[in-house]
């Protein structure tokens, strides 16, 4: 799954030299363009997932515009399907519209205005196919799926588990701020014989300082004044199962010595214990630095550096597998939304445009968060300022205009031509004339329109 926009138009026109013509054009403006002469060629071309937009002629052989516009209505009423019509086609063009047409332009086509539909036309079927796909994922999506992601680096991550899940070797894991892992050493703990005993997990970083020997190691009753009763460290906590070290480059140098022996001996003696007590350990050790750096430069001791560096795991930025953000966002946001108790929300063009350009500094964690802030509609997006969709009022005097104005540059302003030429009556023109600020003298012996 992921957001790329749709860019695909399908153009149904039985004239064969303007739809050539038409279909260059658009190619020239980046759209990607497959022309058909007949409704019934386009049809058999479509599905209910085309990443993109119908552009058809009103009036064909056959099954016309309208025909068409109810075959790609029960195909999929989200297509969006745009009407090209003549002059004299203002009132099936508005039927078309109350029948779901997206919009209309009239021929000769203001190219401008075909590209502008067409690119929100696109948007709009961009968001509904996005929408789609995150519905699908959330309904696939289990509280205890790790590791998400279709990514080449994702996939290699997951082959490696697999290989030493099972195996009793140390792994050192690096990756920065919020990439996941201890969702990778979950997963190692997880895939694993030692799944069924304790998975203890250490912030290195918040082990107050003073306390560590006893938090990581245990005491023994009465070993100093107020010891009541024994306590059982972290370390021994996590006998036959899997000790996961987080932020390890925060241990002080004192507590890097009592971890070396401890990794060594495989062993840890309580603060006022009378001999080690021996342990079935598996260690994990995570750093959002690199360690090897660390070592040079003097701040991480070198024997504890390659007695944990048995194998490395390296935990790619969420930058680096973009291609894994919308997958990972529908997984966060059907665990907040089943947490709230509320149905996932359609994601706007705003979402979509951040999962996409954000640079996730903070890597899944920070997406994790966006995604648990948008379920509870607390990340409200600034909405984007943009012309469309305009109404079908807006729709008809834009129409209407162009046919007036057409009707002005073909008569050079003659009053009278133009009325034989659209079937009003003289006051009828005029009074159409004045609401859209038309001058006929404007218009009369070739003079450009002011």
């Amino acid at each position: 799954m992921n957001f790329a926009r749709p860019n695909s138009v399908t153009l149904v026109d039985d004239d064969h030299d303007f739809r050539l013509a038409l279909a260059e054009r658009l190619k020239l403006e980046d759209f990607e363009v497959r022309d058909f002469a007949s409704a019934e060629l386009a049809l058999k071309a479509l599905s209910a997932d085309y990443a993109g937009v119908v552009v058809t002629d009103l009036r064909m052989p056959g099954m016309d515009g309208r025909g068409l516009l109810a075959r790609v209505q029960a195909l999929d009423p989200d297509l969006p399907v745009v009407m090209m019509t003549g002059h004299g086609d203002i009132d099936d063009a508005v039927d078309a519209l109350k029948n779901g047409a997206y919009d209309f332009v009239a021929k000769p086509l203001d190219f401008a205005r075909l590209g502008e539909t067409l690119r929100r036309a696109l948007e709009k079927r961009g968001l509904i196919l996005d929408n789609r796909a995150l519905a699908r994922a959330f309904q696939t999506a289990r509280p205890q799926t790790l590791l998400l992601g279709e990514s080449p680096a994702i996939q290699r991550l997951r082959s490696i588990i697999d290989q030493v899940a099972d195996a009793d070797m140390d792994v050192l894991i690096e990756g920065p701020t919020g990439s996941g892992k201890e969702v990778v050493a979950r997963a190692l703990h997880d895939g694993g014989r030692r799944r069924v005993h304790p998975f203890v997990a250490v912030n290195c970083g918040a082990l107050p300082e003073g306390l560590i020997e006893m938090e990581l190691f245990g005491s023994e009753s009465g070993a100093f004044p107020g010891a009541l009763r024994r306590r059982v460290g972290l370390v021994e906590q996590s006998h036959r199962g899997t000790l996961f070290l987080d932020e390890l480059e925060c241990l002080s140098p004192a507590a890097q010595v009592a971890l070396l022996r401890v990794i060594e001996e495989r062993s840890v003696h309580p603060i006022g214990a009378v001999t080690p007590r021996v342990l079935d350990l598996r260690i994990l050790a995570a750093s959002k630095v690199d360690l090897a750096a660390a070592v040079a430069a003097g701040t991480f001791r070198e024997d504890l550096f390659y007695r944990l560096n048995v194998l490395k795991l390296v935990v790619p930025r969420l930058a680096d597998r973009r291609e894994d953000i919308p997958l990972l966002f529908a997984h966060f946001l059907a665990l907040a939304s089943a947490r709230a108790g509320v149905a996932p929300r359609p994601i706007t063009d705003q979402v979509r445009k951040r999962l996409i350009e954000d640079p996730w500094s903070g890597n899944v964690r920070e997406l994790a968060n966006f995604a648990e802030q948008f379920a509870l509609g607390l990340k409200e997006e600034e909405p984007a300022i943009e012309a469309g969709p305009i109404s079908l009022v807006e729709r008809v005097e834009a129409f209407e205009r162009s046919i007036l104005e057409d009707a002005l540059v073909r008569h050079k302003g003659a009053v009278a031509s133009i009325c034989l030429d659209l079937k009003v009556p003289r006051k009828t023109l005029y009074d159409k004339l004045a609401r859209h600020n038309l001058r006929t003298a404007n218009y009369r012996k070739g003079r450009q329109p002011q």
